[in-house]
């Protein structure tokens, strides 16, 4: 039985429903093909940064979606999504198991704006099949089929967040040099002497400050993606990002953070520690470094809640399920492929012959 979504976005023509066209960038009548565009204000720029603060999950003010929203709850994957109040869903947009449960309104940040989808159903189709035939060590059968997806067009949840970082250390850095060392061997034999290049390490000990603004480090706010196929889409751009406006979603499917905005900025925090490890590792040069110390200060920290779109799938190949994602900004894709043990295994075998040839060849030369 099909249940017909509630007409929230009449079309002015014939009164039908209308929902974001991704390829005209307007909203477009489902019925009578009728594009309207979307009312972008004139003087918006770019997206608002709220101050850090942890109790702002508890502000009713930022919690309005702009149209009434209902939780739901997938029972097979836990995964929670989003849906105007009077729809009902069917399938999970995930798993896509029928088991879904409203979970009553929605008690979240609503997101501060968004990447509308630029890349259509038929698009994604397209690129996941020539990206597969792409794919190394996957099955001939595989390569050849024209592989039927399961496709839902999901704006994921992200956070942002923005700091300028002020880091002192110490460290001791090793500078290596090198001296002719007379040492003897035996060969056939007879003892003799030979000169050798042997490396030393000179330490001291090094200070200083480092200072480094970070702007939009993207933190994921699902937990319900893969997390290596989706750490992949690091080519969104930010840039393009638009003012929130709840005619996007119309036609697709908003996941609800399940990260909070502690735990982003916690996790947001330890990728700026890395980088800053790097950078400053880089800054004091020298061969080696141990004993590094760096004391970091966060100040003028700011977050958005952010939707990106992206085409979530799911396909069979010989009763197995595997799962892939499309970027509905950029096109890229990422996912898991079925792979061929044979080939692996050919592959293995034939630089294992090279890599012994190799060896062979040498062990002739006198």
């Amino acid at each position: 039985m099909t249940v017909e979504a509630p007409i929230r976005f009449p079309c002015p023509g014939c009164g039908a429903q209308m929902a974001f066209d991704a390829e005209s960038q307007q909203m477009k009548c489902t019925y009578c093909g009728h594009l309207a565009p979307i009312d972008i204000p004139e003087e918006y720029e770019e997206p608002v940064e709220y101050e850090l603060d942890f109790s702002d999950e508890n502000d009713e003010a930022l919690r309005d979606w702009g149209t009434e929203q209902q939780v739901i709850k997938c029972e097979s994957c836990g995964a929670e999504t989003l849906i105007p109040v009077q729809q009902t869903a069917l399938m999970c947009a995930f798993c896509g198991s029928p088991k879904v449960l409203p979970q009553g309104s929605d008690d979240s940040i609503r997101p501060e704006s968004i990447i509308p989808f630029h890349i259509t159903k038929e698009k994604a189709d397209e690129l996941f099949l020539k990206w597969k035939k792409k794919k190394w060590f996957v099955p001939n059968a595989f390569k050849k089929q024209h592989t039927r997806s399961n496709v839902t067009g999901i704006y994921v949840p992200f956070w942002t967040f923005d700091a300028q970082t002020h880091s002192d250390y110490e460290a001791e850095v090793g500078t290596h040099h090198y001296r002719t060392e007379t040492r003897t061997r035996t060969v056939d034999g007879k003892t003799e002497t030979y000169e050798e290049q042997v490396r030393y390490t000179v330490w001291h000990s090094t200070s200083g400050s480092y200072s480094q603004f970070f702007n939009d480090v993207l933190v994921p706010a699902s937990s319900h993606h893969d997390s290596r196929i989706l750490a992949k889409f690091d080519d969104f751009s930010l840039g393009d990002l638009l003012p929130y406006k709840p005619e996007f979603l119309s036609g697709y499917v908003a996941e609800r953070y399940n990260v909070s905005l502690r735990d982003g900025w916690a996790d947001a925090r330890y990728r700026i520690d890395e980088e800053l490890e790097s950078r400053i590792k880089s800054k004091i040069g020298g061969d080696e470094i141990r004993n590094l110390e760096i004391d970091t200060g966060y100040y003028d920290r700011t977050y958005k809640h952010i939707l990106l779109p992206l085409w979530n799938a799911t396909y069979n190949f010989k009763n197995k399920t595997y799962h892939y994602m499309v970027n509905g900004e950029t096109g890229s894709v990422s996912g898991k492929v079925p792979r061929s043990g044979w080939k692996i295994t050919f592959f293995v075998l034939f630089w294992a012959i090279v890599a012994a040839v190799i060896i062979w060849y040498f062990n002739q030369q006198p």
